[in-house]
């Protein structure tokens, strides 16, 4: 059973996801008022406990999905992690030994079927689809071995960028990734049950269809585990952070020309186990 995050009435809920539409939770659990309160609780489990034998409350096209944890403290993503993706930059340097992560802000991303907004600064929007983590099991120095047993969850990630900002600056990529709305998380949380959801599954990005990007988890340079272990190296991972863990080529600049994305387009990420998220794009 998979859980989600969203808005009917002006009123923001969390709840499983079912065939027809969503089956509300949150009003039958006060001590949770959100999905980060149910992940510090480790309350997935009696989530799914509770929905059960339970009728549909809001059918789909009568809400927003919001992004499935939306007041995370930290989401903090790997830039730079599949082997194609190095050689992209045409630099001539080899792999790095440690992977490269920058902060993004909980209101640079939009949920599930709102579209990305692009900014009137720059035309410069790219798509970048990836697979979330959803930390379940806080720690410091969490040891690499141990370190897929501290994930509550997955959900995937269009981790949209403006490619210009990201060169405003030397060493620096903070204002090209953090616009708001400029990205997209959802459509909903899986529940992480065993290792192989995330050792070695393929994710895809298509733009209106057309096949952009296509990998597989194996082929991260830094798998999961490890960006686990060496973030909380430096900092304490609590419940509710979420790791964006990377995203494969074929992003829209690394086209010649380049082949960002403008209003109109619809942009879909999919990842096997996970789903289809899907957004569109506007302008500001």
């Amino acid at each position: 059973m998979n859980f989600a995050t969203y808005t009917a009435d002006d009123q923001q809920f969390y709840g499983a996801v079912a065939e027809t539409g969503m089956i509300a939770l949150s009003p039958d659990c006060p001590d949770w008022p959100t999905m980060r309160n149910v992940i510090e609780a480790g309350g997935l489990p009696k989530l799914a406990e509770v929905a059960q034998g339970r009728d549909v409350t809001h059918a789909f096209d009568t809400f927003r999905w919001d992004i499935p944890v939306p007041n995370p403290e930290k989401i903090i993503c790997v830039g730079v992690n599949f082997p194609d993706r190095n050689a992209e930059y045409k630099d001539g340097q080899e792999a790095p030994p440690n992977m490269s992560l920058f902060p993004r802000f909980p209101r640079s991303f939009v949920g599930h079927r709102t579209p990305l907004t692009r900014p009137p600064e720059t035309p410069q929007l790219d798509y970048e689809g990836e697979i979330a983590v959803i930390i379940g099991k806080g720690g410091r120095r969490i040891p690499q071995e141990d370190a897929l047993g501290h994930i509550a969850a997955l959900t995937l990630c269009n981790e949209g960028t403006l490619r210009d900002w990201v060169r405003h600056a030397k060493f620096n990529v903070t204002q090209g990734k953090n616009w708001d709305g400029s990205g997209a998380m959802g459509p909903w949380l899986v529940p992480f049950e065993r290792d192989e959801q995330i050792t070695d599954v393929a994710l895809q990005t298509r733009v209106n269809g057309e096949l952009r990007q296509d990998d597989r988890t194996g082929r991260m340079m830094f798998p999961v585990a490890r960006q686990i272990a060496y973030i909380s190296t430096f900092t304490t991972l609590v419940p509710g952070d979420i790791i964006v863990s990377g995203t494969p080529t074929g992003a829209g600049a690394r086209f010649d020309p380049p082949r960002f994305l403008v209003p109109g387009d619809q942009i879909d990420v999919f990842a096997e186990g996970i789903g289809t998220l899907t957004n569109g794009v506007v302008d500001e």
